[in-house]
């Protein structure tokens, strides 16, 4: 079997293009870890550190004594953000009021006993208050619309407006006030304008 990539096999899902469009998002596993606070927080970076060792200790085991059933060679998927206001009367510049789960899509192979079993591992090699809040789940965000948002993560308003106005031009209109980022590149090597981030909220057929 040939090295699953996402950038070249699901594009639809994760290299959309910068203006707005709807797409049906498919049942996706996870593992996922959650946190509340200013995401440039020291509590932000250790929830990202405890969901990267999780990951790689899957992708790494096939270099271990228990290698998965079907495991197969694959690209780590991004890291992708669902997040929501803690308190919803305060604006949305108050990044202290953030609460969030993080996560990493993982490989099919991935099962809850292998889920546990990892876990535990990791939890012994690299002990992290985090990992306690870890999950592996499916989720299904079916219809959805989603663009690409180019630039600075405090500019995505303006992104979040466009995509609103599609959904509304096209019969539509957002279902929550949760939404999902996508981080394709890495804001610690990358330059502001340079960033590259999926933005995707539910939406359903305005009645």
């Amino acid at each position: 079997m040939k090295k699953i990539d996402y950038k070249r096999d699901m594009k639809e899902l994760y290299l959309p293009k910068t203006t707005p469009a709807f797409i049906e998002v498919p049942p996706i596993s996870y593992i996922t870890v959650t946190g509340e606070g200013d995401p440039n927080g020291e509590g932000f970076a250790r929830a990202c550190e405890a969901l990267y060792s999780l990951t790689y200790a899957v992708k790494m085991s096939y270099k271990s004594t228990m290698v998965p059933d079907g495991y197969y060679e694959y690209t780590v998927f991004p890291l992708e953000g669902v997040w929501g206001l803690i308190d919803t009367s305060k604006p949305v510049t108050d990044k202290s009021n953030y609460k969030y789960e993080i996560m990493i899509r993982q490989p099919d192979f991935l099962t809850n006993d292998l889920f546990e079993h990892f876990f535990t591992v990791t939890i012994k090699k690299k002990p992290n208050p985090y990992l306690k809040r870890a999950s592996f789940k499916t989720i299904t965000e079916g219809l959805c619309c989603q663009m690409l948002h180019l630039g600075s993560y405090d500019d995505e308003p303006a992104s979040f407006a466009l995509m609103e106005k599609y959904c509304t031009d096209n019969g539509c209109r957002r279902s929550s006030l949760h939404h999902r980022e996508i981080y394709l590149t890495n804001p610690q090597k990358t330059e502001p304008k340079k960033l590259k981030t999926v933005l995707r909220f539910q939406m359903v057929r305005a009645e």
